[in-house]
């Protein structure tokens, strides 16, 4: 499922843009809020990563432009360091009205402040991320050191930054002397995780000593080796989203999006190609899975390829029917083990192929049989193998019925 576009209303009647990454059967079993850094928009690489990282764990993820920024209404030079945190609690309160209240929130360096702010007003979440955050939002003042003197004498100044260039107001430096942070996240009362690069040139990493030190447990550190601040590095980004993922569980409940068992009608398989390369992200019963191709054929090779799910179906087919079978005859079969590999190979050498085709495909399937079997057991069990429902799916004629959706 592609990212959903989504417009909602900030506490200044401002149409905010975002985006709302989900799971790509539609289903998630928990909802997050991501807060782009300074000047940032949502369309940042970084933020695409993370979230989509994140939605392949059925973690759904609302991204939006602050006021001011990317296709959000307003005039950046209006807006600060609080009203940021405004706009984060009225996402917060938007997602739940609509969809579901985000559990968990997610802040990327001025908008990981900006989260540990907005967090006491957003009683429904359970655990905060923050990845090259400061420890105190004064820290963007020094970025404008340059042009501090402009601002405090003129009341503003142009300023150059990452995003291109932005017109900063003198209210914007005296909102962010006035912020205070340290009894914020010593009272903070969520699970914390703090995300920060020894090599970060434009938040450093003092600062995230200092959240941690500060902060009270449940919290933890995860050191970002060689990544730079925005995370332009595909890896690093992808690396943080599987991380927010396996370390939130703990925290939001989703007991309650555990799958009931399934009937036969419900076996829906959904599969997602982008707009560049072929990773495909695949969901089947509720489990999220990578397909792609190797690096040869275009592809980055992130997961296995269509013709290895296949096949990799098969092994698992005949290893789990065996399996059975063993348990029914209660035979001391301890481990089944089964390898394939598959290939195009010309008809002329099938001597069973009857077609008219060039190429056929080949399966080479080997059985490895574990336990004290007899000869008898283990040729009856050889026999069996034929008999798992896909070795007989792919045997059978398969009708394909396909339409596009409206």
């Amino acid at each position: 499922m592609p990212s959903k576009k989504i417009v909602f209303e900030s506490t200044q009647n401002r149409r905010l843009s975002a985006l709302l990454d989900l799971p790509v059967d539609g289903s998630p079993t928990a909802y997050a809020l991501f807060a782009h850094c300074f000047t940032c928009t949502k369309n940042l690489k970084a933020v695409y990563h993370i979230s989509r990282a994140l939605a392949r764990e059925r973690i759904a993820v609302l991204r939006f432009d602050f006021t001011g920024l990317g296709e959000s209404e307003g005039d950046f030079a209006d807006t600060t360091f609080s009203s940021n945190v405004e706009d984060l609690i009225a996402a917060a309160n938007f997602l739940q009205s609509d969809f579901e209240a985000p559990r968990v929130l997610i802040g990327h360096s001025l908008g990981g402040a900006a989260v540990l702010q907005a967090a006491a007003h957003i009683p429904f979440c359970r655990a905060v991320a923050t990845i090259g955050a400061p420890a105190d939002p004064v820290h963007v003042a020094r970025l404008l050191k340059d042009q501090m003197e402009d601002i405090e004498q003129k009341g503003e100044a142009e300023v150059s930054l990452e995003g291109g260039n932005f017109k900063i107001k003198k209210q914007f430096v005296d909102d962010l002397k006035q912020t205070r942070m340290e009894d914020v996240i010593r009272n903070l009362k969520k699970a914390l995780l703090i995300f920060h690069s020894p090599v970060d040139n434009t938040v450093g990493i003092d600062n995230a000593a200092k959240i941690f030190q500060t902060a009270h447990h449940p919290k933890s550190f995860v050191s970002l080796d060689q990544a730079d601040h925005l995370l332009m590095n595909e890896a690093d980004a992808i690396y943080v989203g599987n991380v927010i993922a396996a370390w939130a569980r703990k925290y939001i409940d989703i007991s309650r999006h555990v799958p009931v068992k399934r009937e036969v009608e419900d076996n829906r398989v959904v599969a997602k190609t982008g707009k560049t390369g072929y990773r495909t992200e695949v969901m089947a019963n509720g489990l999220a899975l990578v397909a792609d191709e190797p690096v040869s054929l275009g592809g980055t090779n992130a997961g296995p390829t269509p013709y290895e799910y296949l096949v990799a179906g098969l092994g698992a087919c005949t290893s789990m029917t065996l399996r059975m079978y063993a348990d029914r005859k209660k035979w001391p079969l301890e481990e089944v083990v089964v390898e394939l590999t598959h290939n195009k190979i010309h008809a002329k050498d099938c001597e069973m192929c009857n077609t008219q085709s060039r190429l056929v495909d080949q399966i080479e399937r080997e059985v490895e049989l574990i336990g004290p079997l007899d000869g008898a057991q283990r040729q009856r069990l050889l026999e069996i193998a034929d008999k798992c429902p896909v070795h007989r799916t792919l045997h059978s004629k398969v009708i394909i019925n396909t339409k596009l959706k409206s």
